[in-house]
Order: structure tokens, then sequence, then C-alpha cells
């Protein structure tokens, strides 16, 4: 090779490196929820200068993600329910029926006499059907999600009253508390379950087909149903899926509290959709962030875990989450309205 071919070579610029997958992720996720790390951000500052220490301490850190780790997988099915333009009103009560069913007695002597693995099944086979009933009476009855929705969270929370007989039923099974109540490598086994479901949840939206057939249903499901996609069976297992993920949670808060009771997840609904709204996805439909859901769940665990440590009673801590999810929706259609015009 000759003197000036070689030159030529070493003074080529090199190809670009292809990023890591990982590195894409976090960069795609920074850009997309700047707005929303920041806020995160200045709650943590909030805290620290109205609480000192006790905010800043790494238990009380801990604390405020623990308390984020049930929403927060409930709220990673909502955000799929809601990417469709759907809305699911019975999470809060499906998680009550869940965790009622997995603690009756004969329930626990089961999981006594086998595996307390048992009783987590039992809530998210519990969480799925009655999930499943939701989407087949909005995707085949051809119900309206709201309403179908709503009369699930009166039934199912009836119904958990019934089989509870309006007590609060205690855990007995020692391995269900020592496991999924305890510690793995120094972090609550629930909060590596809700970091396991984020991850999946994300992955499922963003990398499968499953998940591009919910961006395209959320869209337009007249098109997505000229192309192809089978339109009411996808909705049928979106709302199933949202329905696990309440069972899900269920066996979480079992562990947290050591309890399963009818009043389970009263009002988890107001947090879960303020949660996924907060985090970016549409009522609309047609877009939807898992990690913006995350982060729309911790800065409410935050809020509330401030409110707390200040002695600010719930009434206006309620305030302040109507009125964070009205800013949500008004800062959204603005940017869909930009959006059009672009």
């Amino acid at each position: 090779m000759s003197t000036s071919a070689e030159t030529e070579l070493k003074t080529a610029p090199s190809p670009p490196r292809r990023r890591s997958a990982m590195k894409w992720l976090l960069d795609a996720g920074l850009r997309r929820n700047m707005g929303l790390i920041l806020a995160l951000v200045l709650l943590a500052v909030l805290g620290t200068v109205t609480a000192g220490d006790r905010f800043a301490d790494s238990n009380n850190v801990m604390t405020i993600v623990r308390l984020a780790a049930v929403t927060g997988v409930v709220s990673i099915g909502a955000t799929f329910v809601i990417t469709i333009a759907g809305i699911d009103l019975s999470v809060g009560a499906i998680l009550a029926l869940s965790a009622v069913w997995a603690t009756t007695l004969s329930g626990q002597a089961f999981a006594d006499s086998t595996s307390w693995i048992f009783m987590a099944l039992t809530a998210m086979g519990v969480g799925a059907a009655a999930g499943l009933v939701n989407g087949i009476l909005i995707a085949y009855g051809k119900v309206v999600s709201f309403i179908t929705t709503l009369a699930m969270m009166a039934a199912a929370r009836g119904l958990a009253e019934i089989i509870s007989d309006k007590k609060t039923q205690i855990i007995t099974v020692d391995g269900f508390l020592e496991t999924v109540g305890g510690n793995l490598f120094g972090v609550p086994v629930i909060v590596l379950v809700f970091v396991f479901v984020a991850v999946g949840g994300w992955v499922l939206l963003n990398r499968t087909t499953f998940g591009r057939r919910t961006f395209a249903i959320g869209g337009n499901p007249e098109a997505a149903r000229l192309a192809g996609i089978k339109v009411e069976r996808h909705t049928m297992a979106i709302y199933a899926l949202a329905g696990l993920c309440a069972g899900i949670g269920a066996f979480m808060l079992m562990a947290r509290t050591t309890t399963g009771s009818a009043t389970h997840g009263t009002g988890l609904e107001l947090d879960v959709i303020a949660a996924v709204v907060i985090g970016g996805t549409l009522l609309t439909g047609g877009r939807g962030s898992i990690f913006g859901t995350v982060l729309g769940v911790l800065i409410f665990s935050t809020l509330t875990n401030i409110f707390t440590l200040n002695n600010l009673s719930l009434s206006v801590q309620l305030v302040a989450k109507g009125a964070i999810i009205v800013i949500a929706v008004l800062i959204q259609r603005q940017l869909a309205a930009r959006q059009s015009r672009t």
C-alpha cells in the first residue's frame, strides 16, 4: 500500500459507535421527562428545607419508595388502559377484593400446608379475572369504560365486604410475611417487585408488537382495525393486564400491612390516574410513558411524605393533588394543540 493511501486511511474519520441500549434509554427518558425530573428535584429540596434531616434520612427515602411501590405497580397497568383512551375506576376495589380473597382462613390454611406463593397467585388471579370481566364488557359488550369500571368498583368492593364480613383478616402465614414483607440485599421486596413490573411494563409497551398495537388503538381504533389489529381482543387483554397489576399490588399491600381488608385501596383510583396523567400519558389516547408514570408516582409519594412530616392535613393533600391533576391536563391540551399545528 502506498504511503499516501496509508495517510488517507489514518486521517479518515472513524465510524460512529453505536450507543448501548441502556444509554439510549436513559437519554430518551431524560429528554422526554426533564420537567418531571426537575419537579422531583424541587420537591426534594423543599422537603429538605422544611423537614431537614427527617426528610433527607435514608430510612425516610426508602419509606417514600415503599409507599410508592403499590400505587406504582397499579399505575403501570393503568398506563396501558389510558394509552388506548380508556379509563379504569375499579383498580382500588379490585385490589381490595384480591387481598380479601387471598387472606381468607381457608386460603391461608392451604398456603400454610403448601406454599405462601398460593396467596400471591390467588391475589393475581382474582385481579386478572376481575380485569378480564371489565375488558369483555367494554370490548364485546360495547359498554363505556367509565360505566363498566364504575360498576366494577361498586361490585368488587361489595363482594370484598361480603367475603370478609367487613372484618380485617390478619395474615398468619409466616413464609409470606417474611418473604414478601422482608428485604433482599437491604432493599424491601415490594420495592424490587415495583422495579420488576416497571421494567417489564416499559419493555412490553415500547419494545413489543403488543405495545405498538396499544399505541395504534389509542391513536385511531378504526385505522387500527383496518390495519388488521383485533381491537376488541386487544382491549380485553389490556383491562385484564390492569386487573393483574391490581392483584400484584394487593399482595404487596398485604405484606406491608399484614392484613387483608375490604377497605384496602380506597381512593387509590385518584392517585393512579393522577400519576399516569402527570407522567405524560394522554387521556385522549395514543401516547403513554411508563417512565413518566414512575416519576409521577414518586412525585406524589414525595409530596405526601413532605405533608406528613410537616403535619399538614389530609384535606390539604387532596386539594394539592386535585390542583396538580388539573394543571397536568391543561399542559397536555397545550402540547396536543401545538402538535396538531405542526
